[in-house]
């Protein structure tokens, strides 16, 4: 797992990388379940949400104009707040076996929600000015 981007500011291409790896680390985390409909369930509904922060946030980068690129990443936003709910009801179920590399994800995600919340608010100033 690679988590040492952590700074205040980040370029679009170190976030992007983010949350790219942050969608690898979510694949490779789901290898881990055990294998009941359950763990199915969720390791699926993860992976989508997972992946489509990264995904949607490409699309964001390319926005039309600035309440398109807010429209995407509050999207972004979305998608990486249900991978956050999806890996606390997994942790308390225990149906991902590797509790170490859980916990480094969650924080992981917290910290994307972080730094999203903080994109959107300035783009919000910087569609009311």
């Amino acid at each position: 797992m690679n988590f040492e981007l952590k700074t205040t500011y980040m370029r679009p291409n170190q976030l992007e990388e983010r949350l790219i790896r942050f969608s690898i680390d979510i694949i490779l985390l789901c290898k881990t379940i055990d294998k009941s409909f359950a763990s199915e369930h969720l390791a699926k509904q993860l992976i989508r949400s997972a992946t489509s922060s990264a995904l949607n946030y490409g699309e964001a980068r390319s926005g039309e104009s600035t309440r398109d690129f807010l429209h995407k990443m509050k999207i972004c936003l979305k998608e990486l707040r249900e991978s956050f709910v999806n890996l606390k009801i997994q942790k308390g179920s225990g149906t991902l076996l590797d509790s170490d590399t859980l916990k480094k994800i969650l924080k992981e995600n917290d910290e994307l929600i972080s730094i999203f919340v903080s994109s959107i608010k300035t783009a919000s100033n910087k569609l009311k000015a």
